[in-house]
């Protein structure tokens, strides 16, 4: 009999190629440590160490849930036992939330869990600030497979925000004619929307750094550490880029202003 996963527990990413392997030795070897748990004949929380009894050969242990929130449990279990962004955690939390209220339809309104209610709530339970919990929520609700993305970290979380908030502005593209004294906008140089994302995606790598630190794990808050100061130098060299063409721009300007002037004085 195989199971299937249930939808909370796909709000979570598959391990990597290595973690998988990993955990299946492991399991080989030492057998099914923590069994895996079903609600309504689904994986509610071990999907990865089912696949890998699978991979080993082992047969699977399982304990059915004992009652309780299923949405706080999955979240408890396996929010902060995984390195994530602030931004995958933050739209983890987000669909979450959204997938209990949308268990409500036909039935009084319960959907929310008692502390996810509110975005100061739902922020403590990602661990991302307030305004990037905000992002999350709003990619959640207007695309909630385009947030299952944020979360498996396939996209960014200011990305993903950007997608929706350009759909919910009109599909007609805007044509603005370059006049000839002004550089051409596709000149290499970063926009400033790219710089904005950029910016966003250096505080949500701070974020994640802050957090995981405080956790006491070392190698993990350095990798965060490494990832925000790649981000920055990202930044510092667009817009290093932008100095530099606006500064070849105003130096062609001055040419052609030398050229014109000389032709006015013969």
């Amino acid at each position: 009999m195989t199971y299937e996963l249930h939808p909370l527990c796909t709000l979570f990413p598959r391990l990597s190629d290595s973690e998988f392997s990993a955990l299946a030795e492991d399991i080989r070897a030492n057998g099914l440590r923590q069994p895996i748990v079903l609600h309504d004949g689904m994986i509610l929380d071990g999907g990865n160490r089912y696949r890998a009894c699978l991979e080993a050969n082992v047969k699977p242990q399982f304990v059915d849930f004992d009652g309780g929130n299923i949405v706080s449990f999955v979240l408890s279990a396996n929010l902060h036992r995984r390195h994530l962004s602030a931004g995958q955690q933050a739209a983890i939390v987000a669909s979450a939330q959204d997938w209990a209220a949308a268990q409500t339809v036909g039935r009084p309104k319960s959907g929310n869990v008692a502390g996810l209610a509110t975005v100061e709530g739902r922020a403590a339970e990602s661990g991302a600030s307030e305004r990037t919990q905000r992002m999350a929520d709003k990619v959640a609700k207007a695309s909630p497979e385009l947030a299952k993305k944020v979360a498996h970290g396939e996209v960014t979380l200011p990305a993903a925000l950007k997608q929706v908030e350009g759909k919910s502005e009109s599909a007609k593209p805007k044509v603005v004619p370059i006049k000839p004294d002004e550089p051409d906008p596709d000149d290499g140089a970063p926009s400033e929307e790219e710089l904005e994302e950029a910016a966003i995606e250096i505080r949500l790598n701070q974020e994640s750094y802050d957090r995981i630190l405080a956790s006491d794990d070392k190698a993990a808050a350095l990798d965060a550490e490494v990832k925000r100061l790649n981000a920055l130098l990202a930044v510092e060299t667009g817009q290093k880029n932008r100095y530099m063409n606006e500064a070849a721009e105003w130096k062609r300007r001055a040419v052609r202003a030398e050229k014109q002037l000389k032709r006015s004085a013969a």
